[in-house]
């Protein structure tokens, strides 16, 4: 059943989760935020965060509308906070994805347009696919992870939790990318990254 669906958020992310949703014939109750600032698809302001719990959580879905710069952002916390209370997050996919039928996409993971998703790929909890990215065949990715607009993983890539692959990186084949690491926009990555890194550069070392 399509639940109706709560957006958290009303920020630039917010747009093209609503605007998805429109697309595929979701019916949205309004957002939450804290506090009213218009919407550009007057879409109705529902009150802070916390008005959510006024809602059954059986009754309506969440959607995240709070995109991710950095890791360890507030994205990653507000799914846990609403996850421990009971409510579901619904995944967002753009009509114009290209997803394979052997991929795997977890709760709450949003596909923008444009992005394409190969064969036997791995999408873990609240990860975001933005527009024109491109994940080729068995890739893992963690939850909580942002591949930014047009961005590019080769075959095999594995990246954990909480990582952020800025706008137009690459990342060759094989590559392991550890928890909580950044890839600078533009960065070509020929190296396995550690843990609670940042790279940049071409190609991509730590900085």
């Amino acid at each position: 059943m399509n639940k109706p669906i709560i957006i958290i958020g009303n920020g630039g992310h917010a747009l093209v989760v609503a605007e998805i949703l429109i697309q595929n014939q979701r019916k949205i109750l309004g957002y939450t935020a804290p506090e009213e600032t218009k919407n550009r698809f007057d879409l109705s302001y529902l009150g802070t965060d916390e008005t959510i719990l006024n809602y059954n959580s059986q009754e309506v879905d969440l959607a995240m509308g709070i995109g991710s710069i950095e890791p360890n952002n507030i994205r990653a916390r507000i799914f846990k906070e609403f996850k421990e209370k009971g409510y579901h997050f619904t995944s967002c996919i753009h009509p114009k994805a290209i997803i394979s039928d052997t991929a795997t996409l977890s709760e709450g993971v949003q596909v923008m347009a444009g992005a394409i998703i190969q064969p036997f790929v791995q999408i873990h909890n609240n990860t975001i696919i933005n527009t024109g990215a491109s994940i080729d065949h068995e890739c893992s990715i963690g939850e909580n992870v942002h591949i930014a607009p047009g961005a590019v993983l080769s075959g095999n890539v594995h990246i954990e939790s909480n990582c952020h692959i800025g706008t137009g990186a690459t990342v060759i084949q094989g590559i392991h990318i550890g928890a909580n690491s950044m890839v600078a926009a533009g960065a070509v990555v020929v190296n396995n990254i550690g843990y609670n890194c940042k790279v940049m550069g071409v190609p991509a070392k730590e900085v």
